[in-house]
């Protein structure tokens, strides 16, 4: 019989159905009542949902919108796979945020001053931004196992300090310079050897021609998912990590060290954190500035969630995601607030967190139901047999 595990827990280890069928409903239903909700949610402001909905469509299938839809969403599953190792333990790294900034500003430091030849120096900066970011949510899981202190706590208060780091260390007398004409203030830029070239060119030999530079570390990104998958599901480390969430007492009567597994998820989801930022500093723009992108932290939470922590999961919410926010400047111009997208996302999250809660206590119940039957009928054998 399946143990009941507390709603919240469910939620961060992605807990939901086990029969194939409720796995494949459980989503549809999910996403249809979502869609239902945003169509409702459109008309109260006034908006025709049918036209705008078919706006956001032809703008997200353009060839250019495709391309920036799959650049954010490789960013975007960088940052859920990230979250999700630590919901495997049922740790929430909200340190994510600080983790990706401070690591792409730090590496971005280390491969404008230094001139290696390929691949020495695109392997260097990408190892420095995990090192950068595993040290850093070391810090949250050093503190929870020495003092107790709350990792959403610590991860939040380490978000604001590297904030006020990266503010300090990027200045023209520290790690950065000024841009001329500008009042942009960026690190020296990568030089071309340590560049991570666009896809463009592999698929054009397969005759796949696209109008915009698709990230080049896009292929590190389906890595990463893959390993994640295969070391949480098919490895001692995996099994061990999880066992040490659900029941960290069994975890020390078995040998495993349960503060040792704390600290070693957030130093692994740091250091995932830390390639974040690596496909915009290496493929893009080739420097940290103030305009690097911002807050994928914390989308990156909302794609675990709804991705239950899954890689394909976290894919098409990595894709879903980014899809609304490409489209979402299209919206004015069928008089709809961007700001609605924003609703949407959040509406498409609580939807599907609801449901699966729904469906996994149904699957529960019914278990329940079905040994509650297999008990009566061998009593009544049993009964029948002394009879006899």
């Amino acid at each position: 019989m399946t143990k009941r595990v507390p709603a919240w827990q469910a939620v961060l280890r992605g807990l939901g159905p086990r029969g194939m069928a409720l796995r494949i409903g459980a989503p549809v239903l999910a996403l249809l009542i979502s869609l239902g909700i945003t169509m409702v949610l459109l008309r109260v402001t006034g908006a025709d949902p049918v036209s705008s909905v078919q706006a956001m469509i032809d703008y997200g299938t353009t060839p250019n919108s495709i391309v920036d839809i799959l650049n954010r969403a490789t960013r975007y599953y960088l940052s859920a796979v990230a979250v999700a190792i630590g919901f495997r333990m049922a740790l929430l790294n909200i340190g994510v945020d600080g983790q990706y900034r401070l690591a792409a500003l730090l590496a971005a430091a280390l491969a404008g001053a230094l001139s290696l030849p390929a691949p020495f120096g695109q392997i260097l900066t990408i190892v420095a931004a995990m090192v950068v970011g595993g040290l850093w949510a070391a810090i949250a899981g050093v503190l929870k196992v020495t003092r107790g202190v709350s990792e959403v706590l610590s991860t939040i208060m380490l978000n604001s300090i590297a904030t006020g780091l990266i503010a300090y260390l990027l200045n023209p007398k520290r790690l950065a310079e000024m841009r001329p004409g500008s009042n942009n203030i960026a690190t020296p830029q990568v030089p071309s050897s340590g560049r991570v070239g666009a896809l463009n060119g592999a698929l054009s030999a397969i005759g796949i021609d696209l109008p915009g530079r698709l990230y080049g570390l896009l292929p590190v990104a389906i890595v990463v998912g893959v390993v994640f998958w295969v070391v949480v599901n098919y490895t001692r480390f995996g099994f061990d990590l999880k066992v040490s969430g659900l029941a960290p007492g069994a975890a020390e009567a078995s040998g495993v060290s349960a503060k040792k597994m704390i600290v070693v998820t957030m130093v692994t989801s740091g250091a995932i954190a830390g390639l974040i930022g690596m496909p915009e500093l290496l493929g893009a723009s080739y420097e940290y500035s103030l305009n690097f992108p911002a807050g994928l932290g914390f989308t990156g939470i909302t794609v675990a969630l709804l991705g239950r922590n899954h890689p394909l999961g976290i894919a098409f919410a990595a894709v879903l995601f980014a899809f609304l926010d490409q489209t979402s400047d299209v919206l004015q111009e069928v008089e709809v607030p961007k700001e609605i997208v924003g609703v949407m996302q959040g509406v498409v999250v609580l939807t599907v967190v609801i449901v699966y809660e729904l469906v996994r206590r149904f699957e529960i119940r019914r278990e329940q139901r079905a040994v509650a039957g297999e008990l009566a009928t061998g009593h009544d054998l049993a009964r029948a047999g002394k009879g006899r």
